[in-house]
């Protein structure tokens, strides 16, 4: 057990934690009174959400015609935000499942928090397309079923068909990956809990007790869901993009659509995770387990899928000329010079321009610059789904059809209140599960902990502890190879299971 550490690697775990402090740190917000910050954001959120409530009763009491929609642009603010939400809800599954299949360790930091975006994000995603159906009851006609009055299968040619099966398919593995991480950290917050509480937490443990056959079993499920989840990380906004790439329109039918929609998501998905994780690390005193490390590591990423954005962007403009079709060099053209060209360029500063500045190290290691992007690629993000949707319908082959979109109070209510319905989601989370994986973060902390590796690492004396390339390995490792037990929780020695 006693490999190799490479000299260059950062340490992932500072602070000189032993397992026991990894415990009590990443345990003690679900077991202190909340501060006042979260109290006060926690408040905002819920009347955001209830901002939501009253929102999509209004539309269901008066009709789709409280917004501003009209015959040329029928999809606005809805499928703009719903488009937006998918994309967001990628980043999750991405860390958690092909960063676990690549066995990269600075995951162990992020993933559980991602998760949870995942499975929130999701969620209000899919309150667009059901609210946009103006009678929210007729939504059992989205599912495949037959009926002996008539026809009514769905159509199976339709991509937004396909969106109901890739987005539950994806919620549904996504759920089961994340609570199936859950499973270790809610059995060491129930073992440190009393009464009503230790109970609550036994039942959503699953009698979890951390025997070997739980562990391995724990491990392979962990690899078969990422199996699983690998390909729907491709596959999901693929599909959301198909509701685009296969009309006709000007604008729409391309075949750049899937891979940078992917792209595209994945990018936002990082942003947003960044920004949780930031504020997170700051108000639960996680500074130790989110290091500069994981941020400069998600910065890369951001830097890389922001790079392939970017180039897609160009393709489509050279496609459109090169093709020689004068609607498809029209539809662009007005992007960059119609009536929406604010828009257009707000979407190429906040996506290909600004995330250049990751280059620099000095730059994707600062807190301040790595906040401040992680809004902004985000908003960028945004237009860039509203300069498809709403450039693209705003002036099609009719010039007595074009129409200028402005969206109503209620859809930026809505809209509003499905953050509100995020962060109320998010902070409860915060509350009742460690936000960070504290069987992961342990099970990395001889390899990535700052008593083992980097500047900071401490000097061990035994003649057995020098490594390959006078990489120092502690005496910890060679002595759980010799006599077979380990120091547990700052405890003493106990045998391995």
């Amino acid at each position: 057990m006693s490999g190799h550490i490479a000299p260059v690697r950062q340490p992932l775990v500072t602070g000189h934690k032993t397992y026991h402090q990894i415990t009590e740190d990443i345990c003690r917000p679900t077991e202190t009174a909340p501060s006042l910050s979260w109290v006060i954001t926690f408040i905002i959120s819920v009347i955001c959400l209830g901002l939501f409530a009253f929102s999509v009763a209004w539309t269901v009491w008066v009709g789709i015609g409280s917004w501003n929609l009209n015959r040329t642009i029928n999809w606005g603010w809805d499928i703009t935000n719903f488009v937006w939400w998918v994309g967001i809800g990628h980043a999750g599954t991405l860390i958690s499942a092909i960063l676990l299949l690549f066995r990269q360790k600075w995951r162990t930091g992020v993933n559980r928090a991602a998760e949870a975006m995942t499975i929130f994000a999701v969620m209000c995603a899919g309150q667009f397309p059901l609210i946009h159906m103006g009678r929210l009851w007729l939504a059992i006609f989205i599912f495949p079923y037959p009926n002996t009055r008539g026809p009514l299968w769905v159509n199976f040619n339709s991509p937004l068909l396909w969106d109901v099966f890739a987005i539950s398919t994806y919620f549904t593995v996504s759920l089961l990956f994340w609570y199936a991480g859950l499973v270790p950290d809610l059995a060491t917050v129930r073992d440190r809990a009393v009464g009503l509480r230790k109970k609550i937490y036994n039942i959503f443990s699953f009698g979890w007790n951390g025997s070997a056959k739980h562990w391995q079993r724990w491990e392979s499920l962990s690899l078969i869901l990422a199996g699983l989840a690998t390909p729907l990380v491709l596959s999901v906004h693929t599909i959301v993009s198909f509701d685009f790439a296969t009309s006709v329109i000007p604008g729409w039918h391309t075949t750049i659509f899937p891979p940078y929609f992917v792209a595209g998501a994945i990018f936002s998905g990082f942003a947003m995770v960044l920004t949780l994780m930031l504020i997170a690390r700051k108000v639960l005193h996680l500074e130790d387990y989110i290091t500069i490390e994981h941020i400069e590591s998600m910065n890369k990423v951001i830097l890389l899928t922001g790079s392939i954005v970017g180039v897609a962007y160009l393709t489509e403009l050279f496609i459109a000329w090169y093709s020689g079709y004068i609607y498809e060099q029209f539809a662009f053209l007005n992007r960059v010079l119609g009536p929406y060209y604010w828009s257009y360029i707000g979407m190429m500063l906040c996506n290909v321009i600004s995330p250049q500045i990751f280059w620099s190290r000095r730059l994707r290691t600062s807190l301040f610059w790595t906040f401040f992007m992680s809004i902004f690629i985000n908003i960028g993000m945004w237009f860039e789904r509203f300069v498809i949707i709403a450039t693209t319908l705003a002036r099609d082959y009719l010039p007595s059809s074009w129409s200028y979109y402005v969206p109503t109070w209620v859809e930026i209510c809505i809209f509003i209140g499905t953050l509100g319905l995020f962060f109320t989601l998010f902070l409860i989370f915060t509350r009742v599960a460690p936000v960070v994986a504290i069987a992961e973060i342990k099970s990395i902390l001889k390899t990535a902990g700052d008593q083992y590796i980097g500047p900071n690492a401490l000097a061990h004396s035994h003649a057995h502890g020098a490594g390959h390339h006078g990489t120092v390995v502690p005496p910890e490792v060679n002595d759980i190879s010799a006599r077979g037990t380990v120091d547990i929780d700052g405890e003493k020695d106990k045998p391995l299971d």
